[in-house]
């Protein structure tokens, strides 16, 4: 991946220990404001909208990342069914790409993360559709949730590759989200992070502060025109999308402030 050549700014252990409870303290917060909306039921779509981009701008000013946007995003509210797939390099995807993309966008969560306490409560609240991975019957039946979702409008975010990748680059895709795109026949945006495992390696507490991260957007991809037979020949168009957005840097047409993230 050229285009990126950051200075690394490794965070000390004093300041590795103020990030982590730093996003603790702020996930709890935003959780805890769900669960009391839910409660009361008075929780919407727009409140979560809200709370989530809120929630990532701040996890973002904690590592004082440097985010950019590049490229056409397109317009979620046109009626069409969107799907997001996104390389996936570091925990920081999915608060990057919720400060970054408009809609109401929602993770395609792994069953895991619904057991942790507060957490998984209020993602479930928040609309996050689930799938397990260890049970295909299940996984069937998560994928038809995660249908109904897009259907109603909430553009799904799915990184293909399942898992992180230790040096931001392509692991093997996954077919589950490829039969939720062709189900619904969705469009899928294909996106793809530049230098966002240098702010925190995976599988590391390594925290490297005030990185430059690249969001580049690719050009949709209508799954209409594909049959069930022709799914290996979308997961490769999706997959040679993303490998070009892992190219050579573009000229960035937005820049989301983080200090204009209402805290």
């Amino acid at each position: 991946m050229s285009g990126l050549h950051p200075v690394v700014e490794s965070a000390n252990l004093a300041r590795r220990i103020g990030v982590i409870l730093g996003s603790a303290l702020v996930t709890l917060y935003y959780c805890s404001k769900v669960l009391l909306r839910a409660v009361c039921g008075r929780l919407t779509r727009t409140d979560v909208d809200r709370y989530t981009r809120r929630w990532s701008g701040l996890l973002l000013r904690l590592v004082r990342m440097n985010l950019s946007v590049h490229g056409q995003v397109p317009d979620f509210s046109d009626g069409r069914r969107y799907i997001l797939l996104s390389t996936h390099a570091s925990h920081y995807d999915i608060p990057a790409t919720f400060v970054a993309m408009p809609g109401s966008i929602r993770m395609l969560a792994k069953k895991e993360l619904f057991g942790i306490p507060v957490f998984g409560a209020a993602i479930r609240a928040a609309e996050f559709p689930s799938v397990d991975r260890h049970n295909r019957h299940q996984a069937v039946k998560d994928l038809d949730k995660a249908r109904q979702m897009m259907e109603s409008g909430i553009v799904l975010w799915a990184a293909p590759e399942g898992t992180r990748s230790r040096d931001g680059q392509l692991l093997p895709f996954k077919k589950g989200c490829f039969h939720l795109a062709l189900d619904t026949n969705a469009i899928i945006l294909p996106i793809a992070f530049r230098g966002i495992h240098n702010v925190l390696p995976a599988r590391t507490w390594r925290f490297n502060l005030g990185q430059p991260v690249q969001l580049h957007v690719g050009a949709p991809i209508d799954t209409s025109r594909y049959s069930v037979e022709q799914l290996p020949e979308l997961m490769m168009q999706t997959r040679l999308s993303m490998q070009a957005l892992l190219g050579d840097s573009l000229e960035p047409v937005s820049s989301p402030s983080l200090s204009q993230q209402p805290a």
